[in-house]
């Protein structure tokens, strides 16, 4: 069964990263034809579960004969109620911001795969320890490093907006008393510390630290080759 393992492997990586590469491609398509919320936009009620608990939300018309919808949810037993004026913009931060962040987790998950099937294409014919195969752990050690960072800035930017937005036109009400919710603070790598706490980063340094024990032991067999 085990040498099975490796063309396993390589077989699932590639349907990944064939996955990955279409799921770019989508957002990519979505990008270009930039959908938009319609004026008088509306839908629901539809009802779901929120923390557990039953939940109804919805666009609505804030008022007969007007175009502007508003989103809204209610939850608690509609001891919590979301309105959302003017979700258009959020639709707009939503395009501006999150489409790029999930562009960046397809493209990275697409050439991740694509490395992991090149490195277990080696594996299976029998060339595991090799510059090339190496090679390639690197890369991917690389690559965790890149994305986690790069993706933090972007994820960081993106719920600051976001959050930003919805402070300035959400309407939070508890048991009927309207809450304000605080005001949006500045991304940590804006002033306060880049995040080091992603596991991607730490799985990037150990994924390296791999390559180079794989990299001298390849560099000692080599000599002891050349010895013999």
């Amino acid at each position: 069964m085990s040498r099975f393992l490796p063309r396993i492997f390589r077989t699932a990586f590639a349907v990944l990263a064939v996955l990955a590469s279409i799921m770019a491609v989508l957002i990519v398509v979505v990008m270009l034809v930039d959908p938009e919320l319609p004026p008088g936009a509306h839908f629901g009620p539809r009802h779901g579960i929120v923390l557990g608990q039953p939940a109804s939300f919805g666009l609505q018309p804030v008022a007969e004969g007007r175009t502007e919808s508003a989103l809204y949810l209610r939850a608690f037993n509609d001891n919590v109620s979301l309105t959302i004026n003017q979700p258009a913009g959020a639709v707009e931060l939503l395009k501006a911001h999150g489409l790029p962040v999930l562009l960046m987790y397809a493209v990275f998950l697409a050439a991740v795969f694509e490395l992991l099937r090149r490195l277990f294409r080696n594996v299976d014919s029998g060339h595991s320890f090799t510059t090339q195969s190496v090679r390639l752990v690197q890369i991917v050690g690389g690559s965790l490093i890149v994305f986690s960072l790069v993706t933090a800035i972007a994820e960081s930017w993106f719920a600051y907006a976001m959050y930003g937005y919805l402070v300035e036109h959400a309407q939070i009400a508890i048991s009927g008393t309207p809450v304000q919710p605080p005001p949006a603070q500045p991304p940590p790598w804006l002033g306060q510390g880049f995040p080091l706490h992603r596991p991607a980063l730490f799985a990037g340094l150990l994924v390296l630290a791999l390559a180079e024990v794989f990299r001298q032991g390849l560099a000692l067999q080599r000599d002891n080759d050349l010895t013999v």
